[in-house]
């Protein structure tokens, strides 16, 4: 099992969250664990192919 680095808040009563390497991608949930099942969605949309040209974070060593 892989894990993934997620970024999250809570606004009120909403938890936003996204996850690290997709940041334009966002999804919220009333509970942290009803966040984590629509992140769950979100990272799998993202990574199956059903969303066109997905943008992503890398990080570049340089010189």
């Amino acid at each position: 099992m892989q894990t993934r680095k997620y970024i999250y808040w809570q606004d009120n009563d909403t938890r936003i969250g996204f996850f690290e390497e997709y940041p334009d991608y966002w999804t919220q949930g009333e509970t942290r664990e009803e966040l984590e099942e629509n992140l769950m969605d979100v990272y799998n949309e993202l990574t199956g192919g059903t969303i066109p040209c997905v943008r992503r974070v890398a990080e570049l060593q340089v010189l």
